[in-house]
């Protein structure tokens, strides 16, 4: 039998949970079936993670779960975003190395993710809130952003600077201009409100909005257009941005770049695709489980940091995006923006 992600017992409880787990890295590669489906390579490399079977179309007819034989994750779900590099002063790049994060050192990199019902900081999450179906999918972020009005379009895309490896304060929308201790830990928090009715839209992102008033951590309501409140997807990434300490640049200027060559922080991004069987996922958010305290008495059973590790898959596109490099894969330079010298 074919091992199944999260085993969720189906009992009627009065709370909810706050999901939190971690996924190893499934690959590094210029694939994105969101933005560019079908098209081998991509414009920029990403770190994906979850079920193996992704692939450059993700075609929404198609049965995620079904066709995954292992994940990195604790479900077959996909998740990913763009890669850091690191810029020498003699123009060359190098690919910035990840972090589990946390009591997840162990892992292969990858993502921490959350699905929560209330603010974080919130023990008791009380609030319902409705999970995704089969074929849903979302898009956050602007690539092309390159001041903070255009990132101010979204709200909570932030990067923290590490002075110890648990630091979760301030949070910035640019890249930090100082080297950090313990690297740099993005998070990217999802819209929260659904249209109800369409699983994608032709930009990824317009059947989810966020409240009309407040944020989702004060409760704000949901749009009369958007009025289903979904639980918030969030990701923390953990760039180990150590090694670089001793080549950071004289005249002081963040020397790190997304894949894309946004060197400004920007244009931080994410990608999301659905790949939870049946309905595990609305079960798990209607019992009491908070992150992996309690879940087991609830027959939750979590994936091994070691089975996550064995979970990996082949690039398709062969090309070097760890040596040190001329120019970013996908011919970029980095942008410092319109005021940039």
């Amino acid at each position: 039998m074919r091992w199944n992600q999260l085993l969720i017992a189906a009992l009627a409880v009065p709370s909810n949970a706050l999901v939190r787990f971690h996924c190893s890295q499934l690959v590094t590669q210029r694939l994105d079936p969101l933005v560019n489906p079908g098209q081998t390579p991509s414009s920029h490399v990403h770190q994906i993670v979850g079920g193996d079977s992704f692939n450059a179309t993700m075609d929404p007819a198609k049965d995620v779960p079904g066709e995954a034989t292992c994940t990195s994750c604790h479900s077959f779900s996909n998740y990913w975003t763009a890669v850091l590099y690191f810029r020498h002063q003699n123009g060359s790049y190098k690919r910035v190395p990840q972090l589990g994060n946390n009591q997840f050192r162990t892992a292969n990199g990858g993502l921490t993710i959350y699905y929560m019902q209330d603010a974080i900081y919130q023990p008791n999450q009380t609030s319902k809130v409705t999970a995704f179906q089969p074929g849903f999918r979302m898009f956050i972020g602007d690539v092309a952003a390159r001041t903070l009005e255009q990132a101010g379009k979204f709200r909570q895309l932030t990067y923290t600077c590490l002075d110890t490896f648990v630091t979760r304060s301030p949070e910035l929308i640019a890249f930090p201009e100082r080297k950090c201790a313990e690297g740099i830990m993005t998070s990217l928090r999802f819209p929260t409100c659904w249209d109800g009715k369409n699983l994608d839209s032709p930009d990824h992102a317009s059947h989810m909005s966020y409240p009309e008033t407040g944020t989702f951590e004060s409760s704000g309501p949901c749009p009369a257009t958007h009025p289903v409140r979904t639980a918030q997807v969030m990701y923390e990434v953990v760039w180990d941005t150590k090694p670089f300490h001793d080549l950071w640049p004289a005249d002081g200027r963040n020397p790190f770049v997304w894949s894309f060559g946004d060197a400004t922080g920007y244009a931080n991004h994410a990608d999301y695709v659905f790949g939870w069987k049946g309905d595990a996922l609305q079960k798990i958010l209607d019992v009491p489980c908070h992150f992996a305290t309690n879940c087991s008495e609830y027959g939750v059973k979590m994936q091994s940091i070691d089975k996550m590790n064995a979970c990996t898959q082949k690039a398709v596109v062969k090309e070097d995006i760890d040596g040190w490099l001329q120019e970013l894969p996908g011919g970029f330079q980095a942008s410092y923006g319109p005021t940039s010298a």
